[in-house]
């Protein structure tokens, strides 16, 4: 039944956009599989560079965070047990997570592979996700780590100020308003995200080297790691990533 609901769909959808879709696929098959894990601290900028990877190669975005919740609202035999560890203030096991990421790598969009970003954030996620992917005949190609000093980092999020109604940004180093503190167009204060604190930063950055720097380990054990200049400008870390995907 579902098929011919969605072919009837489909007859609905523009022929540009079918052609588009068409090139698109034929294009990606081409394209070599990956199966990649972006690991960085917050700031690091690999929300700039996920979405030119994944459409370079075809890939799939997988952002924990929004898979369970979408697992959640979508009421998934996953997602029903995640929102009763929630409810219950409890964190989500990873064996959970692990599932909703394999339920995920199901679909057609991830059929040339992946960009994990987010997880795993523990050796032991990083266990369980080689686990399922073994299972599957398949395991994770690369691992790029966006390298990046924490004083850099700093004053890249620090310098962030924002006009909350337009969504505006601004830096007080390298994209400042015309004058300090307001907004070049309704000349309205801007404001700091409480994220964008040093402080917060801080208490972030820790969180993360306790974390995650066992799991670069881990990866690099394999082989498998390549370490980003992050503080680059982002045309330069873009070609970084290509020549490391390229080899």
């Amino acid at each position: 039944m579902a098929s011919s609901s969605a072919a009837a769909n489909l007859e609905d959808v523009p022929s540009v956009d079918l052609m588009t879709e068409l090139l698109r696929r034929f294009k990606c098959s081409s394209k070599p599989d990956k199966r990649l894990i972006l690991i960085g601290p917050p700031g690091s900028g690999k929300g700039t560079q996920s979405p030119i990877i994944k459409d370079e190669y075809c890939l799939c975005h997988l952002a924990t965070g929004d898979m369970l919740r979408a697992a959640v609202a979508a009421k998934t035999p996953l997602g029903i047990k995640a929102k009763e560890a929630m409810d219950a203030g409890q964190l989500v096991s990873d064996d959970l997570v692990v599932g909703i990421i394999d339920e995920a790598i199901k679909k057609p969009s991830c059929q040339k592979g992946f960009i994990l970003d987010g997880f795993p954030r523990t050796v032991v996620q990083a266990e369980k996700l080689d686990e399922m992917l073994e299972k599957k005949g398949v395991k994770v190609d690369k691992v790029l780590n966006f390298a990046i000093d924490d004083a850099i980092l700093e004053e890249r999020i620090t310098g962030r100020w924002i006009h909350p109604s337009s969504g505006r940004t601004y830096h007080t180093k390298f994209a400042p308003p015309r004058v300090p503190g307001v907004d070049d167009v309704t000349g309205e204060p801007l404001i700091q995200r409480k994220d964008d604190t040093s402080a917060v930063l801080k208490s972030r950055l820790e969180a993360f080297h306790k974390q995650t720097e066992p799991v670069i380990d881990y990866y690099s054990k394999k082989g498998i790691v390549a370490n980003l200049a992050a503080k680059k400008p982002p045309k330069e870390v873009t070609a970084e990533v290509e020549k490391v995907l390229s080899s």
